[in-house]
C-alpha cells in the first residue's frame, strides 16, 4: 500500500463527521508547518507576506493557504472540496420508546441512498455544546467509535415483495434501535455526557445545551478487489478530494500563492456561513489582498479546481451513462462538463487542466451525463459565481455515490494528488 493510500484510509476511518474531518486536517497541516489564524484577530499584512496558514469556521470548514508573491500580480491557485456527506442526523428529542425498545429519532441529511443503512453496525459521532461549571460555553467533539445502534430490515417472511419493490418511509422506518428498555428510559444527554467524560476525563460539564450528532458505519475504510485496486469506504464523496487537496498543498512548491477551501453543507445546497455560497472564502481573499482593487486584480490572475467525485460507469447499469463518455475507475480524474452550467468547466479551464496532466504524464477522462437525464452540481459553479474566478470541475470516478459505503480507485486518488500538486506549482499561466 502506498503511503498516500495508507493516510487516506486512516483519514476516512477517523473522520465520521465534518467536525472530525476538519480536526484531523488541522492536525496534519500543523505538523506540516501551517500556522492557525483566527478570523476575530487582526491580520497584520507584514505577517502574511509569506508563509503557510489555515483558518477554520464552525469547526466544519477550513481554508488553508500559502503566500509567496503579491496576489494582485500573480493571483491564486485554488482547490475546493467539501467536508460533508449524506447521513442520518439525530433529532433534538433524540430517544423514543415503544414496544420495549429505545430508538434514536433520525433526520436524513442530503441525498442519502437509504437502503444500505439497514442492517449495519452504526456508531455515533459529532459536536456537542456545553456550559461548563465556570459558566463558559464550549464545543467538544465526541465519537462512540463502536456499534451502538442498528436499523433492522423487516424479515422477508413479513414482506414477500421486498426484493421486487421496497419503499422506505423516512419517518417510520429509519429510527435506529439503541437497546431494550424495560423500565428507566435512557437519557441521550446522559449518553453524551458519559462519552465526553470518557474522552476528556475531569471536564467540568454543567449542562449539555445542544448537539449535532450523526450515525455512521463502523466498518473501516479498506482496499478491496482481487488486486486491492479499489478503496471501499463511507464518505468517499467527498473526503477523498479533501485528502487530495491537503496532500497537494503540503507537497507542492512554495513559489506560488495557493488556497485550499474545504466547505461544509455542499450536500444540502451550500447556503450557510461555512458553505460555498457563504462569505468565508471571499472574506479570506479580501484580507489577503488588502482592498477591493487588489482583490479583483488577484482574481483575474487566478484559477480554481473544484474537486468532487464523479460517477464512474457502472458495469451493471452501463445504459444509464452517456454512451461515449463512460469514465472507468483507475483511469484518472474526470473533467466534468455541462452546457447548462451545473459544472463550471469551460474550454479554457478544461484546456489548462489537460495541459497540467499532460505535463506530468497523468491520465484524465471527460464526462457528460445523458441528454435525457438530470445533472448534479458542486461548489464549482457557486464559487465561480461568488468570486468571478476561472473554474473547472473535476473528480475521481466512483461507484455507489451517496451510499453508506462507496467504491473508488486506489490509483485514481494518487493521480489526483499529483495533478493538484502540479496545479498548485504552476508559476505562470500559459494563457
Amino acid at each position: 500500500m502506498s503511503s498516500s493510500n495508507d493516510r487516506l484510509l486512516r483519514f476516512l476511518s477517523r473522520s465520521p463527521t465534518p467536525f472530525h474531518a476538519v480536526a484531523n486536517i488541522r492536525s496534519r497541516l500543523e505538523t506540516a508547518g501551517f500556522t492557525e489564524l483566527l478570523e476575530s484577530q487582526s491580520w497584520a499584512s507584514s505577517r502574511l507576506n509569506s508563509g503557510k496558514y489555515y483558518v477554520t469556521r464552525n469547526d466544519s470548514s477550513l481554508i488553508a493557504f500559502k503566500i509567496s508573491t503579491p496576489p494582485e500580480e500573480t493571483g491564486f491557485r485554488l482547490v475546493g472540496a467539501h467536508t460533508d456527506s449524506p447521513c442520518l442526523k439525530v433529532k433534538p428529542n433524540a430517544i423514543t420508546v415503544n414496544n420495549g425498545y429505545a430508538k434514536l429519532a433520525l433526520e436524513v441529511y442530503g441525498g442519502a441512498l437509504l437502503g444500505p443503512w439497514f442492517d449495519r453496525d452504526l456508531g455515533l459521532a459529532g459536536r456537542i455544546t456545553v456550559r461548563t461549571q465556570s459558566g463558559n460555553i464550549e464545543n467538544y467533539l465526541v465519537n462512540f467509535d463502536h456499534p451502538i445502534a442498528f436499523i433492522p430490515n423487516l424479515a422477508i417472511h413479513l414482506d414477500r415483495k421486498a426484493n421486487e419493490e421496497k419503499s422506505i418511509n423516512k419517518q417510520k422506518h429509519l429510527p435506529a434501535v439503541l437497546c431494550r428498555c424495560d423500565g428507566d428510559n435512557p437519557s441521550f444527554d446522559g449518553l453524551l455526557r458519559a462519552q465526553l467524560l470518557k474522552e476528556q476525563p475531569g471536564l467540568d460539564v454543567d449542562e449539555i445545551l445542544s448537539f449535532e450528532m450523526s450515525l455512521y458505519d463502523c466498518q473501516a475504510a479498506a482496499l478491496v478487489g482481487l488486486h486491492e485496486e479499489f478503496i471501499a469506504s463511507a464518505r468517499l464523496d467527498n473526503l477523498l478530494s479533501c485528502h487530495g487537496g491537503v496532500e497537494a498543498i503540503i507537497n507542492s512548491s512554495d513559489n506560488t500563492n495557493q488556497i485550499l477551501v474545504l466547505n461544509d453543507h455542499e450536500e444540502v445546497g451550500s447556503s450557510s456561513t461555512s458553505g460555498a455560497e457563504g462569505p468565508f472564502l471571499l472574506s479570506i481573499i479580501h484580507r489577503l489582498c488588502a482592498g477591493e482593487e487588489n482583490t479583483q486584480r488577484a482574481i483575474s490572475h487566478s484559477m480554481m479546481i473544484s474537486a468532487d467525485n464523479a460517477h464512474g460507469v457502472h458495469p451493471n447499469y452501463a445504459d444509464l451513462h452517456e454512451p461515449e463518455h463512460q469514465p472507468l475507475i483507475n483511469n484518472g480524474p474526470v473533467i466534468k462538463l455541462n452546457s447548462n452550467q451545473r459544472y463550471a468547466t469551460n474550454s479554457e479551464t478544461e484546456a489548462m487542466f489537460k495541459h497540467i496532466c499532460q505535463t506530468h504524464n497523468l491520465p484524465y477522462q471527460v464526462v457528460v451525463v445523458r441528454s435525457d437525464m438530470g445533472c448534479g452540481s458542486t461548489i464549482g459553479p457557486i464559487t465561480a459565481t461568488r468570486l468571478g474566478v476561472r473554474t473547472i470541475d473535476i473528480g475521481v470516478p466512483q461507484l455507489g455515490m451517496h451510499s453508506i459505503r462507496e467504491l473508488a480507485g486506489a490509483e485514481d486518488q494518487q493521480i489526483l494528488v499529483r495533478a493538484l500538486t502540479g496545479f498548485y506549482s504552476v508559476e505562470k499561466w500559459p494563457f
